[in-house]
């Protein structure tokens, strides 16, 4: 009897523990389809150009080809271990929105390794021989002895697929170290090809009637700024105007206390050299991740001196592979393209200005508005975003430090800081209390230059998953910077010590990604 009541309880007990495992598995079922699946964060851009994949640098010069944009830059499938760079290619309509193209001019398909930066152009004349409308890039590679020397590859399928036009480079190194990067221009009145080449701290200039065969025609020395890069020359007609030439570079100058970015001058160019306005140089950007610039026309435009574009690389060497995308398989974003032009500040003094080109706006979704917000001290706003434009004008008349507080954790530790210093006579941006790329924190805040009796300013503030980017009284200052907020850092907080700053017209325009 004891034995049929003891097995009895066991089955009973064998029941309850099947029916509570099936019951378990029904509840985990039930919670798996009706609980919300959460999509790990992703650092990827909203709305700035990324590589689809490995890595990418150096942008080259855009052309307008049949009705879109054909824009090549510097990509490295086999990051992140090295191997060299080819030229892959997105095409645009609108420099907002872009498709991948894939690789034009893959590296180590001739004896001279991977093709470095350089510049296209198309050849509607056919001057070099392979056929009207040709496109013709002269491009930086490495020789078999090591030298950067420069070699030309040609398209005759509309910029799909490169040909190297031969083994042996079209312009030899004349013995230096750095002899890299040419860009060349039609120039009208000589009716010739000229060709800017990066030569340690120089500009050389040259001309062709061929785009093959390349002569010395003279060269501009820039001083305390470092090694150059990527020269760049185009005229643009000023708010007067009056027509200038501008030359620009990328310059090294973080050493010498000067930014690390675009320099520019002013001046004039004969058809041979150039000969400058001003002898220290401009800055398109005073951030730390406005590198590899480049301008280009406006393809829609047919007068082509009132404005030009502009992208540059959103990176520094100091830190190029400290950023979080890195674990999402890809390392490489653009800035936004601007619109750049030619403004008169003293009598025959010209600067360039720099704004988001206008078609950016397509991608707002709606706004928080605020006509006018009296600060002393600090007023955190009720809105709150990630991804989105910032427009404010600011005015103050004793206060010593006026801004802007950005992706702002809910202790208010973490946050980008993005203002003014009048009496100390510049503006900044400080990423020092948000993740960002520099782990030796010695680039945290940019600066530039201000009028320490200044009282007011118009603040437009980009903010995409990586950057922000800051234009300053239309685009005449500008900062672009990486940083790396949390994806729950969102707050935004208006600041001004030491007197009162009025806010008017504050806009946070939220933005729909190109990914959609």
């Amino acid at each position: 009897m004891k034995r049929k009541w003891f097995v009895i309880f066991f089955f009973l007990l064998f029941l309850l523990l099947v029916i509570s495992t099936i019951f378990m598995l029904q509840t985990e079922n039930e919670k798996a389809t009706t609980e919300p699946v959460v999509e790990p964060y992703s650092y990827r851009a909203d709305y700035h150009f990324t590589v689809p994949d490995n890595w990418k640098n150096d942008p080259q010069r855009p052309i307008y080809l049949n009705g879109k944009y054909y824009y090549y830059y510097l990509y490295n499938e086999d990051y992140p271990d090295g191997n060299g760079t080819e030229w892959r290619y997105a095409i645009s309509e609108d420099l907002i929105h872009w498709e991948d193209e894939g690789v034009a001019i893959p590296k180590y398909t001739n004896e001279n390794g991977d093709p470095w930066s350089g510049s296209v152009v198309i050849d509607h004349e056919d001057t070099a021989g392979f056929g009207e409308g040709a496109l013709v890039a002269i491009v930086t590679q490495p020789s078999t002895d090591g030298q950067q020397e420069q070699y030309l590859w040609y398209s005759t399928d509309e910029g799909q697929t490169f040909n190297s036009y031969q083994d042996e480079p079209v312009m030899t190194n004349p013995g230096v170290e750095d002899f890299r990067d040419p860009k060349i221009i039609w120039e009208e009145e000589s009716q010739k090809w000229i060709l800017l080449m990066a030569e340690g701290s120089k500009v050389g200039f040259y001309e062709s009637d061929n785009l093959k065969e390349w002569h010395y025609t003279g060269g501009f020395q820039t001083e305390n700024i470092g090694i150059i890069e990527c020269p760049d020359l185009f005229q643009l007609r000023a708010d007067n105007g009056s027509i200038k030439w501008v030359m620009g570079v990328s310059a090294n100058a973080i050493e010498q206390g000067n930014p690390n970015t675009y320099a520019y001058w002013i001046g004039d160019f004969n058809g041979q050299t150039f000969t400058p306005d001003h002898e220290e140089p401009k800055w398109l950007d005073y951030g730390f991740d406005w590198y590899g610039g480049i301008t280009f026309e406006d393809g829609e435009q047919e007068d082509k001196l009132n404005h030009r574009y502009a992208l540059a690389w959103m990176n520094n060497w100091a830190y190029a592979d400290n950023t979080p995308t890195v674990e999402e398989g890809f390392n490489g974003q653009d800035s936004i393209v601007r619109k750049i032009a030619l403004k008169e500040g003293e009598p025959d003094e010209y600067y360039l200005t720099s704004q988001p080109k206008k078609e950016l706006d397509q991608l707002i979704k709606d706004t928080d508005s605020y006509p006018e917000l009296k600060v002393d001290g600090e007023l955190t706003l009720d809105a709150v975003g990630d991804i989105f434009q910032l427009e404010a004008d600011i005015s103050w008349d004793e206060a010593e430090n006026i801004g802007i507080r950005l992706r702002e954790s809910n202790k208010q530790n973490r946050h980008i800081d993005i203002g003014f210093f009048p009496r100390e006579a510049y503006s900044y941006v400080n990423r020092e209390s948000v993740h960002q790329p520099d782990d030796n924190n010695e680039m945290v805040e940019s600066k530039a230059p201000m009028d320490q009796h200044q009282k007011d300013a118009h603040l437009k503030i980009l903010v995409d998953k990586t950057s922000v980017e800051v234009f300053i009284d239309d685009g005449k200052i500008t900062h672009s910077n990486l940083v790396f907020p949390l994806q729950e850092d969102q707050g935004i907080t208006l600041f001004s010590e030491g007197g009162k700053a009025i806010f008017k017209n504050v806009e946070i325009k939220h933005m729909n990604s190109i990914l959609e």
